[in-house]
């Protein structure tokens, strides 16, 4: 991956149908171009003092430039895993390294347009790990509180990549995060 782009227009995402089965492959620009159906990941992570980690998207992505999202998410490479997928994000995004087993599903996404017509698994870890964090895809992290997550987007919005509006609306996620409604 080259540091002026921050991510590689030469990887290669299994296409799924509406039942999230793979019914080919083909590379990240003729996906994203023709708004065909594929996977991603999410990941939630709170450290010990209840606060969760924000994840700055890169100016130099091509999706959601400079917004806020989730912890790291990723798409998932063809052939790969959701979960392999989500601890490979880890590391790449945040330098952190961590065993499947630390990352625990809590919510599975449809395909849906605010999604970027993705199929999103969202997995959450918990503790206090040291970063490393790939510039060329992450700016910065920060970490808030649930209920200040919810009321910064509540008053701000257009920070947020709607990706992660989407999902911090699904039942399951706000549960785990302890959002009230």
């Amino acid at each position: 991956m080259s540091n002026e782009i921050g991510q590689s227009l030469d990887e290669v995402f299994d296409v799924v149908d509406a039942e999230d089965r793979v019914i080919s492959s083909n590379h990240r620009g003729e996906i994203h171009r023709l708004g065909l159906r594929h996977r991603a990941i999410h990941i939630f992570w709170r450290r010990t003092d209840g606060r969760i980690c924000l994840q700055r998207r890169s100016f130099a992505k091509d999706h959601c430039p400079g917004l806020l999202s989730s912890s790291c998410a990723g798409h998932v490479d063809a052939g790969e895993t959701y979960q392999d997928a989500a601890v490979r994000e880890l590391r790449e995004e945040l330098g952190v390294i961590l065993p499947a087993s630390s990352l625990h599903e809590i919510d599975y996404a449809p395909s849906h347009p605010t999604l970027g017509n993705e199929f999103v698994r969202s997995y959450f870890m918990e503790g206090d790990f040291t970063t490393t964090l790939a510039e060329a895809e992450v700016d910065a992290i920060l970490w808030r509180y649930p209920q200040e997550i919810d009321e910064w987007i509540n008053s701000a919005a257009d920070w947020f990549a709607p990706p992660l509006v989407h999902l911090l609306a699904r039942p399951a996620i706000r549960n785990k995060l302890s959002l009230r409604g």
